[in-house]
């Protein structure tokens, strides 16, 4: 072996190594399992009714509100729930003095009961939202997390979150033909509201049942109580 295979043969067995170790980690972070969620309260309360609040907004973008609002009865009622209507909701608030979120959500939980009558509250927190420029694409985003109380017990039933990353790619006709596209890409998302379209898909991906850790199916769904 000449003094050059000396020199390369323990670089191409520490590449070797580490490409090996590499992949290990990659294998026990794959491999880990997501835990299950506990429904104990869950299906001791059983929810027939539920009241959205006005979902806080962390984003900049001011529709983040309404159009996470407007786009959550839908997920709900199709899973099997009867949901208070969210103008419903956004009148009584508004008639009573609440006029923004914070204020809804920390309203008492018999007082939600004793104004609206439903059997748990959805509290949901919308941390991005809307469309953001970036060097070679435009992305529309909107990501939210969401926990379900139920307003005569008190307790926790659910918790979930959904991220939804609508990714604009223009890696075609080169630098300047990309950096075209992906402002004509942002623009086309701002006029034709893509990002209340992403709050629907959170929204569904977030409160719909039938999948793993998601809320139960309601009494008005004809799998109720298979899950």
């Amino acid at each position: 072996m000449n003094n050059l295979s000396m020199l390369f043969f323990p670089v191409v067995r520490v590449a070797r190594c580490a490409a090996a170790t590499g992949a290990a980690l990659l294998l026990c972070a794959c491999a880990t399992p997501v835990a299950q969620m506990d429904y104990t309260a869950f299906r001791e309360n059983r929810p027939r009714s539920i009241l959205v609040l006005p979902p806080i907004n962390q984003s900049p973008e001011v529709e983040a509100t309404a159009s996470f609002f407007a786009t959550s009865t839908a997920p709900l009622a199709e899973s099997g729930y009867y949901v208070i209507p969210v103008t419903l909701a956004d009148e009584a608030f508004k008639q009573n003095g609440v006029t923004v979120a914070e204020e809804a959500h920390a309203i008492e939980l018999g007082k939600l009961r004793e104004i609206f009558g439903a059997d748990a509250a959805l509290y949901v927190t919308v941390t991005r939202f809307g469309t953001s420029y970036r060097i070679l694409s435009s992305v529309v985003e909107a990501t939210a997390s969401a926990k379900l109380i139920d307003l005569r017990s008190g307790q926790e039933l659910w918790s979930g979150q959904a991220v939804v990353v609508i990714n604009n790619n223009n890696s075609g006709g080169g630098l300047v033909g990309a950096l075209v596209g992906a402002i004509v890409n942002q623009i086309v998302n701002t006029v034709s509201d893509r990002s209340h379209d992403a709050a629907r898909m959170a929204n569904y991906q977030m409160l719909s049942a039938g999948r793993r850790n998601s809320i139960l199916f309601g009494p008005y769904h004809p799998m109720s109580g298979t899950d």
